[in-house]
């Protein structure tokens, strides 16, 4: 099983997760990974179905939470997807290529199916 890992423009500590909210009703802050998981305060229905049905697994971290060797990989840049092969992990897809799914979690597997060459 293929390791795919993203992670969000977004803190995961309380206040984290409400400067986000607020920032991006008020326009100031973007993780297009957050559009394409989660609605307006709870992960997305369709989200899940793609997700548990994709050829790999997924996991979802958070700016500060993220593993390390992940960090690395990504250079610090979030939102970002990154996948595990070849004994390390490797950037998928970065913000721009996240932006272009649109907030739709069948592109988003779709873009990282692609990427693996799968």
């Amino acid at each position: 099983m293929i390791e795919v890992v993203g992670v969000y423009n977004a803190d995961s500590s309380f206040v984290g997760e409400v400067s986000y909210w607020i920032g991006a009703r008020l326009g100031v802050a973007h993780c297009s990974l957050c559009d394409v998981t989660h609605g307006l305060f709870t992960e997305r229905a369709d989200w899940r179905s793609c997700r548990d049905q994709s050829p790999f697994s997924i996991s979802m971290f958070h700016r500060n939470d993220q593993p390390e060797a992940v960090r690395a990989a990504a250079n610090d840049v979030a939102p970002v997807v990154v996948a595990f092969v070849n004994d390390k992990y490797q950037v998928l897809l970065g913000p721009q290529q996240i932006d272009a799914c649109e907030g739709s979690p069948e592109r988003l597997v779709d873009a990282i199916t692609k990427a693996l060459g799968l």
